[in-house]
């Protein structure tokens, strides 16, 4: 289906500012949509909203249909944290604590406990029993005995999360912002997913890997990425009519008014890589479902607005797959002026009006950070190939590398792509420093924070200016 000519923001919630020492759906949530409607952005795009597990990353979630706790906001005094950072482990602790009381004498709506029965029983118990058998893996579990307080807890809180997430939504709409979710192609294995239905998943009798996921090397990591999640048993998924993904297609829609699939070409053949190796150099091409998937949940859900990431290794295959649905697919600024083999297909010049630009993703580097890179010390960029890269840019972009996150926004918002899509970190300026994820770096992702300091009385206007000149 069409995207209309558009322009947005790309910002996880945590990463905004609050008392908490995270971001939450709270007061921050709805000044930041005033910021985006002053700057007549009309898309809001969110990294998955799943409880975060291994690393805090929202691409390990323990369900693929609750939404993270750490996201409620709660009225307390405010703590001493960190304001452009987010330190988990006290967050962490903090949080549980306040979610404790204020759920304690919560009635939640029995319409929604109902409603949300098929998924909300499955991961209230989960974690519940996580909690019981002190925080481990669930293979490695010695007790099945869930306490019924604790597993009433976990209720509560998804109430409370998505009362005040569709509060935000409906303030989205009332300012004509659209929401844009994300959806990883694989779940944790850690997971009231895996956990419930081990079926559907290739692994052994003990609940374990047998195969796991990631990517082969590319201009992300030069040894690929290895994500450790488990890999779907499609001919079991295939018996069931695909029940499970369509059910996970219709709640993420329910949420949002736009989806971006996180590694769509895994659809069409995915990297499997055996349990035990410690890179994903090893692995080998599998064949996915493909259209017969996809064909399932257009049936159950009608044509609906999905966004597929098809960065990395990309084979007419997939994009053939892409286009028989309709599906826009990504171009990221920073990768237009190297010499990789796809670099040209970044260049705005050779853009389709059915394509999502950005200026970089959660995975890069900021744009000044990107900019600033001499390439000492980069395992996929040596010096020379960072100046060439540099040298090509300033020839495109007919510019001296001056505030070169502005010179990228402006070529993002000019191009005839219909939708542009900027990180907050580019809006405000930032360097490396506010990196949201360094692929294959197991600590110190997903932390930034932002502050109301930074946002400048004419960031808006600036924005705004370059919106409706470009008539998104």
């Amino acid at each position: 289906m069409s995207f209309p000519r558009a322009a947005g923001v790309l910002l996880h919630p945590t990463s905004l500012p609050g008392p908490n020492g995270i971001g939450e759906l709270g007061p921050d949530a709805l000044r930041f949509l005033d910021f985006l409607a002053e700057s007549g952005l009309k898309i809001w795009q969110m990294l998955p909203l799943g409880p975060t597990g291994y690393g805090n990353s929202p691409y390990q979630c323990f369900s693929a249909f609750a939404g993270n706790p750490l996201l409620i906001h709660v009225d307390a005094a405010p703590g001493d944290f960190p304001a452009q950072s987010v330190d988990f482990p006290r967050v962490i602790a903090e949080k549980q604590r306040l979610l404790r009381q204020a759920t304690a004498s919560l009635a939640p709506d029995p319409d929604f406990l109902a409603e949300q029965a098929w998924w909300l029983e499955d991961y209230a118990r989960f974690m519940a029993l996580k909690e019981a058998n002190g925080g481990i893996a669930w293979p490695d579990w010695t007790t099945q005995d869930a306490p019924a307080e604790a597993v009433e807890h976990f209720r509560r809180e998804q109430w409370l999360f998505f009362s005040q997430f569709r509060t935000l939504r409906t303030a989205c709409h009332e300012r004509d912002i659209q929401l844009m979710g994300d959806i990883p192609i694989y779940v944790a294995h850690d997971s009231a997913d895996v956990w419930s239905n081990p079926s559907l998943f290739k692994l052994d009798d003990q609940g374990r890997l047998l195969v796991q996921a990631g990517v082969p090397p590319d201009y992300f990591s030069a040894t690929g990425q290895l994500w450790g999640n488990p890999i779907y048993d499609w001919d079991a998924l295939r018996a069931t009519g695909f029940d499970w993904w369509i059910r996970r297609m219709r709640a993420a829609f329910e949420l949002f008014d736009l989806v971006r699939i996180d590694h769509f070409r895994g659809f069409e053949a995915y990297w499997e890589v055996p349990a035990g190796e410690p890179t994903a150099v090893n692995g080998r091409w599998v064949k996915g479902p493909g259209a017969e998937l996809l064909a399932a949940i257009t049936q159950a859900l009608g044509p609906v607005p999905i966004v597929a990431e098809n960065l990395g290794v990309i084979t007419p295959a997939v994009e053939e797959l892409r286009e028989q649905f309709g599906y826009p697919g990504m171009s990221i600024l920073q990768f237009a002026f190297g010499s990789d083999a796809q670099a040209n297909v970044f260049l705005p010049h050779t853009y389709p009006h059915e394509r999502v630009v950005y200026t970089g993703t959660h995975d890069n580097d900021t744009t000044l950070g990107w900019w600033n890179s001499t390439g000492e010390g980069d395992s996929t960029r040596a010096p020379e190939d960072v100046e060439r890269e540099k040298h090509h840019a300033r020839r495109y972009l007919a510019s001296d590398g001056w505030e070169m996150n502005w010179v990228l926004i402006r070529t993002a918002l000019a191009s005839v792509a219909n939708t542009a899509l900027i990180p907050m970190q580019d809006i405000l300026g930032l360097g490396s420093e506010a990196r949201m994820n360094l692929p294959g770096r197991e600590s110190g992702n997903w932390s930034f924070r932002f502050s109301w300091e930074q946002v400048t009385p004419d960031l808006a206007a600036r924005l705004r200016e370059m919106v409706e000149l470009y008539e998104r």
